[in-house]
């Protein structure tokens, strides 16, 4: 990407963005970690079975210059004996490969996870484009890779010195030791080289994959443009989102109607406006709006009152002022205290009554002027404007 494309990704990449990366076969990856723990496993398990592996290992050289005569005489036998030679050494180095192959495919998904990707291997325009190639090979990646590559062969180069030189003794008497004496001076010299170098490379994939995140990351950044673009194509088209807003209306109507239940009272018009309120005696809070509806809600929440013996109290100026004032889950306003607590009254004096005492007279609450609204909640000065 150009330097001022560069300068106006300052976005930190969406989940989106990221996925679709990796669908195309962008991951971070780093070639030092799987390399690193490539050598790193093989030098432990020279450690671990060296001696063993070296014993075998004489033992088969020995054994593939020692023929028998009856080979010697049959040189149709040779091949057979060549190939058994062949089996045995493969079997020598089975578990290394094995070992091999298995840390490599778990180090190569460290990073950025396993994923197969045919569009990665897809052929692309952009791939035949020279002058891209050209930015690849002379732009900031390739330095940093050069880079990489000299810092190795330097580490590698000094650690082999060092070890040369501080080994240079036991070096020139191997030619002059016996067979098994020489493999083992051998052996230990190589296991503490491959040891060192191991370290050098840890060393340096512990630079490089942090390193590739940076990168990674940074190439994955968004203008501000894309962030919105990729905004508008989640929200989908306008019958998507009708279709998403009807459904949330549908689950929050359904919860709403579920609470029904739990009123003290519903106020109704009677007919277009239904209030559902709940009211706790023991607390110093105001009555609740637990549901609300006009025309066909209102009916369901009669519906809903009746089947669960909730009472319904019928005053249209206050239903219609509840449900233009107060929203779902608040508190009512402090201009219908008065009204609300005459009906509250009312139904809870309904289940107090006693036989020989007359039942309270049923209220007409009163309406502030600044709380009267018409069925289409606009503000009206008197009552008979509000019917």
């Amino acid at each position: 990407m150009s330097d001022e494309d560069s300068s106006q990704r300052t976005e930190q990449p969406t989940a989106r963005r990221l996925r679709r990366a990796r669908d195309e076969g962008q991951v971070a990856r780093s070639v030092e970690l799987s390399a690193a723990a490539v050598t790193l496993s093989a030098t432990l398990m020279f450690f671990t079975m060296g001696g063993a592996w070296l014993s075998s290992l004489s033992s088969f050289f020995a054994a593939g210059f020692t023929f028998d005569r009856k080979v010697l005489d049959t040189p149709a036998l040779l091949p057979a004996a060549f190939a058994s030679q062949l089996t045995h050494a493969f079997m020598l180095l089975l578990p290394v490969l094995l070992l091999v192959l298995v840390v490599a495919v778990l180090a190569a998904g460290a990073t950025g996870g396993y994923l197969f990707s045919l569009e990665s291997v897809m052929p692309k325009a952009s791939k035949l484009n020279p002058i891209t190639g050209l930015k690849r090979m002379f732009g900031p990646t390739a330095a940093v890779e050069l880079l990489k590559a000299l810092l190795k062969v330097a580490i590698v180069s000094v650690v082999l010195l060092l070890l040369v030189d501080r080994h240079s003794t036991e070096l020139l008497m191997l030619g002059s030791m016996a067979l098994k004496p020489a493999l083992a001076l051998a052996g230990s010299l190589i296991s503490e080289s491959a040891l060192w170098l191991t370290f050098s490379l840890v060393f340096i994939a512990m630079i490089d994959v942090p390193y590739q995140r940076f990168t990674f990351m940074k190439r994955m950044r968004m203008t501000k443009q894309e962030i919105k673009d990729e905004m508008k194509d989640m929200e989908g088209r306008p019958e998507v989102k009708a279709q998403i807003r009807r459904r949330q209306r549908e689950v929050a109507n359904a919860r709403m109607m579920q609470k029904v239940k739990e009123a003290d009272v519903i106020i109704t018009n009677p007919e277009h406006f239904a209030v559902a309120l709940s009211y706790d005696p023991s607390s110093d809070g105001a009555p609740i709006v637990l549901a609300k509806g006009a025309d066909h809600m209102a009916l369901r929440i009669r519906m809903e009152a009746n089947n669960h013996g909730v009472e319904i109290f019928a005053a249209p100026e206050l239903a219609r002022a509840l449900y233009f004032t107060t929203a779902l889950e608040q508190s009512i306003p402090d201009a219908l205290y008065f009204a609300v607590a005459q009906v509250i009254a009312y139904v809870f004096g309904l289940g107090q009554v006693q036989p020989g005492i007359a039942p309270m007279a049923r209220p007409v609450p009163k309406i502030p002027a600044s709380m009267l609204f018409d069925s289409d909640g606009h503000h009206v000065s008197t009552p008979e404007q509000s019917k």
